[in-house]
């Protein structure tokens, strides 16, 4: 009788546990502004900026010994903690659970990869692990572009050559604010991303000063010429600062506020 009623018990927790990832991604609204800056120091590496719908994480990635370890710093870094386990698997679980995307609803995903080791070496270490997750991921082909589920940009020491010479690609290029007016297309360069700090003096204390509010207007609208999207980190969580990105067209807010951009966009009358 006793292990009966374990039986019952072991049966409900195993399908209250289905029942809640299930009903998850219809829980969430996914954002396609929000980006979780140094996602791996959430308590629970990408679920936690999944949980609050975000659209784009970022993980520091060093190649030690052939495998590629995420983390902020050398100390950081563990076996456990690889770019396999922490991103690459449990969003390819996540989107075969979830009939083919990372959300119920349509959004793209980013997955912003750092590369804080030697960039060709650590880029080499990538390509020959990505080819397995082809199922899912964003890849192009003698230029073609094949959308996948995620999306994967490679920035800090980003090997660029390296990336544009392959045939078969599965990242793109993180540029900076001195690409804006680049001729790569914006399957290898689909983003520009730069310290707010290099280009303005405004960090949301007081109004934004109208000259800076135009400038960052003008480099919007000069990455999304070229059909980029721009991100600025070293940023403050504010609300006030965040609504100036918002307002100038910026498509992704950097942050490690998880819980405060999600209610800020998804603030009513908005």
């Amino acid at each position: 009788m006793k292990s009966h009623r374990l039986w019952i018990l072991t049966l409900a927790l195993i399908t209250a546990s289905t029942v809640a990832r299930a009903a998850e991604p219809d829980d969430v609204s996914p954002l396609p502004n929000a980006h979780a800056h140094n996602d791996y120091n959430h308590k629970r590496p990408l679920l936690d900026a999944l949980d609050h719908g975000f659209c784009s994480v970022e993980a520091d990635v060093f190649l030690v010994d052939g495998e590629l370890l995420v983390g902020h710093d050398r100390r950081e870094l563990t076996a456990e903690r690889s770019l396999r386990k922490l991103y690459l698997d449990p969003l390819r679980r996540r989107v075969k659970e979830n009939g083919g995307r990372v959300y119920r609803e349509p959004s793209e995903f980013t997955l912003l990869v750092d590369f804080k080791t030697n960039g060709v070496e650590t880029y080499k270490a990538l390509r020959a692990i990505l080819p397995e997750y082809a199922d899912v991921l964003t890849r192009v082909e003698s230029g073609q572009v094949h959308k996948g589920a995620v999306t994967i940009v490679i920035s800090g020491d980003c090997p660029r050559e390296a990336i544009a010479a392959d045939a078969t690609r599965y990242v793109g290029i993180d540029g900076r604010m001195s690409d804006l007016d680049s001729d790569a297309p914006s399957h290898l360069m689909p983003l520009v991303s730069d310290r707010w700090g290099a280009a303005f003096t405004w960090h949301g204390m007081g109004p934004m000063p109208p000259a800076e509010r135009e400038k960052l207007r003008r480099i919007v609208a000069q990455a999304h010429q070229k059909g980029r999207r721009v991100r600025f980190w070293a940023v403050p969580a504010l609300e006030g600062f965040w609504s100036e990105l918002e307002a100038a067209g910026v498509d992704l807010i950097n942050t490690d506020d998880l819980d405060g951009l999600q209610k800020f966009l998804l603030r009513p009358n908005r």
